[in-house]
């Protein structure tokens, strides 16, 4: 085994900053300024970039050199971001961050007019910019930027509604969440005594193997979604009123159309991504029928979807679990193992768990010029160690962008943000799972089939739910809370079928669904895991197809998530490739369903 010098557990921000008070923000922040406003002097005033590819290789040169240094918010911004994951209640935090946003937004609408001025050259004239060999980096961005060019306001309506986005919607969106978060319970837990719990806490205590503690708390998690049920429903009205005001003025046919085209995701790839997996909701059936029986219940209430069977015992420490995911990196490609080295030894994951941080785990990155960071909540469980390895793909993905792309580039289409990270999760569950015995591979299976029903399934019946309240808000005009309710608990026990129940209150507990705020978000985690499946077969074949999958996460933004496909023999408008995904879903199941019967569980 590979020695890994674990030496920092927090993240090491120093090149970023040298801490909260580091008297160079200042000075920063002026030299951001300085630097946007010398681009917008110089360009502004000016129409020769829209008309001689030449001079546009000139200002999109300085454009990219812009936001690879600086961005809209610096160091500055990145910096308390992320302070602000690591210590969630402090106040001081929070303002400093209000004030970049507002310092950032400032400087968004002071250099819009660059990209809306150059979506506007004509049709007739776009063709000689693409063609023109001295714009071949910049080829993709100005094939986005002529594609949705259609869609784009003026130039004083865009910056009223970089103003406006948050006070619209996005303070709604936090007021529901703030009314949720602040309530606290007092319930059973898992050791036997009685404490208070507040809502996070008590949706994780759903997932308990004690049934009395997952029914109580179930029972308090209906009264508060119950309780917030009629903010909720303003709240949503509001949202969907804003997205039809804003849809409408900018031309879109459809309330998904917006979200396809900002993921650079074609419309007919998404429906043919959500038919065929709704086609396909008898394998998610099928999966929660087989938990009902191995838990020996007839049925299960809805609140106890997530619960786990079987248990694993086995405790994995941090400094084990990063020499395991290194070893499985490996075995996929030296590169994935270096990148995650460096990430591990250079103070770019802050792992433990501690008061005031950031619940979960994600991984962060901004500029080209800036590190990744990677946060977990490691507490020795398996699933961390999954987690870490969810994560560190993410990263992985972001550092072979950055080899390969310039900062106009750098970053990943929503549709395939997802590939990555399940890539490497589910290589490092296959390691685990080679010298389990029987009793434990059931529950590792059982685990993985958890995680694909939710990821695939759930979110495509969630997405069929958010496309029926935008269509029937847009007919009525208004949607109660019955009514979303009750397409809500349709949409559910679409997918879910005669083995969960609908349980009274569970037509409420969209309530809480965050993703819904941000409309049409879902379908990418289930083309994400699909599309992650499909290459994980490949390699299987064939180990030398890793070469690809390196390729295809070294695009970023320079080609279209269809383009990129199609070079690798893949047509992601055609439900056949989404179906191979789906066969390793079912093929999952069917050899879960053997080992049960094997070991005399059915």
């Amino acid at each position: 085994m590979v020695s890994l010098n674990i030496l920092k557990t927090e993240w090491d921000l120093s090149p970023l900053a040298a801490g909260d008070a580091d008297s160079a923000f200042e000075q920063k922040r002026v030299e951001i300024q300085a630097a946007n406003e010398a681009f917008v002097k110089k360009w502004r005033g000016r129409d020769d970039y829209v008309n001689d590819p030449k001079v546009l290789k000139e200002a999109l040169d300085e454009y990219e050199a812009l936001f690879s240094r600086y961005g809209m918010c610096g160091d500055e911004g990145y910096y308390f971001h992320l302070r602000g994951a690591q210590d969630e209640d402090n106040p001081s935090l929070k303002a400093r961050e209000q004030h970049i946003h507002d310092f950032s937004v400032k400087l968004a609408n002071d250099i819009q007019f660059f990209e809306l001025r150059i979506a506007k050259i004509p049709e007739a004239e776009q063709s000689r910019f693409l063609a023109a060999p001295e714009l071949s980096a910049y080829r993709y961005y100005l094939e986005r930027l002529f594609k949705t060019a259609k869609y784009n306001l003026s130039e004083p309506e865009e910056a009223i509604l970089n103003l406006v986005g948050k006070p619209a919607v996005g303070n709604w969106v936090d007021m529901v969440s703030r009314f949720l978060n602040r309530e606290e319970r007092e319930t059973r837990t898992e050791d036997g005594t009685r404490a208070k719990k507040n809502f996070n806490e008590l949706l994780s205590l759903l997932s308990s193997r004690d049934k009395s503690v997952r029914d109580e708390a179930a029972e308090h998690v209906r009264t508060i979604l119950g309780t917030h049920v009629d903010v909720a429903e303003a709240e949503i009205n509001s949202m969907l009123e804003f997205k039809r005001a804003i849809g409408e003025r900018r031309g879109y046919c459809r309330p998904d159309e917006a979200r396809h085209v900002s993921d650079d995701i074609d419309t007919e790839a998404v429906d043919a991504l959500i038919r065929t997996v709704s086609d396909n909701f008898d394998t998610a059936k099928r999966y929660y029928a087989l938990k009902a029986k191995l838990l020996g219940v007839p049925r299960l209430a809805y609140h106890e979807r997530n619960v786990p069977y079987g248990s694993v015992n086995k405790k994995y420490s941090y400094f084990d679990a990063a020499h395991l995911v290194h070893k499985v990196f490996e075995h996929l490609d030296r590169s994935f193992a270096d990148i995650f080295r460096r990430f591990v030894e250079s103070g770019q994951v802050d792992v433990y768990p501690r008061k005031g941080k950031s619940g979960g785990a994600f991984c962060a990155h901004e500029l080209l010029t800036q590190p990744t960071y990677i946060l977990m909540n490691y507490t020795d469980e398996l699933n961390d160690v999954l987690t870490l390895a969810h994560e560190s793909g993410h990263g992985i993905n972001n550092e072979l962008i950055r080899e390969k792309q310039n900062a106009l580039s750098f970053d990943t289409p929503l549709a395939t943000a997802e590939v990555a990270s399940t890539f490497m999760e589910d290589f490092v569950l296959e390691h685990l799972m080679e010298d389990a015995s029987d009793e434990l591979k059931l529950s590792l299976m059982m685990m993985k089939l958890n995680d694909d029903i939710s990821t695939i399934y759930r979110q495509s019946a969630l997405y069929r739910f958010e496309q029926e309240i935008h269509a029937e808000y847009r007919e009525k005009g208004y949607l109660s809370k019955d009514d979303i309710g009750a397409m809500f608990r349709k949409h559910m026990e679409a997918y879910m079928g005669e083995a969960v129940a609908q349980s009274p209150g569970s037509e409420h507990w969209w309530v809480h669904w965050s993703h819904i705020r941000a409309p049409f978000y879902v379908y990418s985690y289930a083309s994400g895991l699909l599309i992650s499946k499909a290459m994980q077969a490949r390699v299987r074949e064939d180990p030398a197809f890793i070469a690809q999958v390196k390729q295809f996460l070294s695009a970023g933004l320079s080609d279209s998530p269809r383009n990129i496909f199609a070079n690798m023999g893949i047509d992601i408008s055609d439900p056949s490739f989404w179906d191979s995904g789906l066969q390793e879903v079912k093929a999952l199941l069917a050899s879960t369903e053997l080992l049960a019967v094997k070991l005399g569980k059915l």
